[in-house]
């Protein structure tokens, strides 16, 4: 029953990350919880080795949006804005349910780096170039975030039923 109240956990989790929110942490949370809750489960070389891969899709997450606006031919100044713009972007998309984080986050990462590249003095075409390598960096950050969530998910529920 507990293996099975855990895999709940897990998938739920693995759904709530494309929508911004923390779901690579909650399913930490919930096999550190499984591990003192069920003796002799859950090591402590899986829930290591699954913190290692939360913290490395955070940075990707983080990053990914500034390396390919610079990727596109964009500089240092519409990396950050690509950045800066998708973590502002997701906030202020909190208000609306469910989509609003993915949408503010996309958004921001373009407009964050186009801005950025524009006030730079690039043109409206090199500066659209950028802004669009951006949103493919954000794209590209949240499905591997996803990737890793399905990673720790399946390491997680085999380190508890096996």
């Amino acid at each position: 029953m507990a293996a099975l109240l855990l895999g709940v956990i897990m998938l739920m989790s693995l759904l709530i990350i494309p929508l911004g929110l923390p779901g690579t942490w909650v399913m930490l949370a919930a096999g550190v919880g499984y591990s003192l809750l069920v003796p002799n489960s859950i090591g402590m070389v899986a829930l290591v080795g699954t913190t290692i891969i939360a913290i490395v899709a955070e940075v990707f997450e983080f990053t990914l949006a500034g390396k390919y606006a610079i990727k596109y031919g964009g500089s240092r100044r519409a990396s950050w804005g690509a950045i800066i713009g998708g973590t502002v972007g997701a906030f202020m998309g909190v208000p609306v349910p469910l989509i609003g984080p993915i949408i503010g986050a996309f958004a921001g990462s373009f407009l964050g780096a186009l801005v950025a590249e524009v006030s730079r003095g690039t043109g409206v075409t090199g500066s659209t170039r950028v802004a669009t390598g951006a949103l493919i960096g954000r794209a590209v950050a949240a499905a591997m975030k996803v990737a890793a969530g399905l990673a720790i998910a399946v390491w997680l529920m085999w380190a508890a039923v096996f």
